[in-house]
């Protein structure tokens, strides 16, 4: 069963989606995309989305669900990027040695998603972006995890994403490739960053999600597998990978015994809300963890029209996760 909590829709004046939320020095910082009235048809590869900038939103107070939140305005354009073609979809930023380090997925000029790293001294931006993409890397949808002195790159997804494309970290001739419904899913990707946060340290590695009886999930459990949107972050020494199913709208979660994994499938965050994307991320503030959303509900489910929200996310006793209803009243 569900809980049925209460959200907030956190800036309602625009809409913004995807969110990445980080605590500096004591204050929550937002980083979401940035959704457009295209006029673009949509489509199973996002062609719709064509997102052309990135704000930065901060917390003005102790409270998620009353606290004012404030705009700092752009802080990177589609143009800043000299190599980028179109579309900044879902970001992150990290920092380290005060520096700030926004990681982001853009299309080149060959249509090819790779990650650009774009440096500020503020967590507020604005962030200048490198000349080139991050060598080694493809599809989208990034999360940096800070854990003891290292920082972790999670990122991957299918169909728009082109994750289904890579195999060992290479293009497949054949172009998209999917395993059979009995066949190990898609994975998302790992790698730890180097220490200068430009580049990774190493060849991006397959994160594996198991079932209860140590298999892992296949590409026909469309309730379960990995599709998008990964989450890491830590609860009682444990790693939790958190994801979306993609198209079949559920956010769910896997806990490790490291950054690497193995992760274990555990069960759903979040079920299904409005509109066809599901993105998330989990943070800690003010003595209590938040699950950060959006869904399609104020542009009247248009999926390419989102808005941010953000509601209360509650623990079991043996470190499982309640489950919140997707859907409000």
């Amino acid at each position: 069963m569900a809980d049925k909590v209460q959200k907030r829709y956190l800036f309602p004046a625009d809409y913004m989606a995807d969110p990445s939320v980080h605590v500096f020095d004591g204050k929550l910082y937002i980083y979401p995309s940035h959704d457009w009235e295209s006029g673009i048809p949509e489509d199973d590869f996002g062609s719709h989305f064509d997102m052309k900038d990135y704000h930065v939103l901060s917390l003005e107070g102790p409270d998620p669900m009353t606290s004012p939140v404030k705009d700092h305005g752009v802080v990177l354009r589609r143009e800043d990027v000299l190599w980028g073609g179109r579309q900044l979809w879902d970001c992150d930023v990290a920092r380290r040695d005060g520096k700030y380090y926004l990681y982001f997925p853009m299309k080149d000029k060959t249509d090819i998603f790779r990650f650009g790293v774009a440096v500020s001294d503020s967590p507020t931006g604005p962030f200048v972006p490198l000349p080139d993409p991050m060598r080694g890397s493809y599809s989208i949808d990034v999360c940096v995890l800070e854990d003891e002195g290292e920082h972790y790159f999670y990122f991957g997804g299918i169909w728009g994403g082109q994750l289904q494309r890579y195999r060992d970290n290479k293009a497949l001739d054949t172009g998209s490739t999917f395993p059979a419904d009995d066949e190990p899913a898609i994975p998302p990707r790992v790698a730890r960053l180097r220490g200068d946060m430009l580049q990774f340290a190493e060849a991006p590695r397959p994160l594996v999600i198991l079932d209860a009886e140590g298999k892992p999930l296949t590409a026909g459990d469309n309730h379960r597998r990995f599709f998008e949107a990964s989450w890491v972050h830590k609860y009682n020494g444990k790693y939790y990978f958190s994801y979306s199913t993609g198209d079949t709208h559920h956010l769910c979660y896997a806990i490790g015994d490291n950054p690497y994994g193995p992760f274990t499938y555990q069960g759903e965050l979040l079920t299904p809300v409005v509109g066809w994307t599901t993105h998330h991320c989990i943070v800690e503030y003010g003595g209590k963890w938040w699950l950060f959303h959006h869904d399609s509900v104020p542009s009247g489910g248009r999926t390419w029209l989102r808005s941010l929200k953000v509601c209360e996310l509650r623990y079991n006793p043996d470190g499982t996760i309640r489950t919140v209803e997707g859907l409000d009243e």
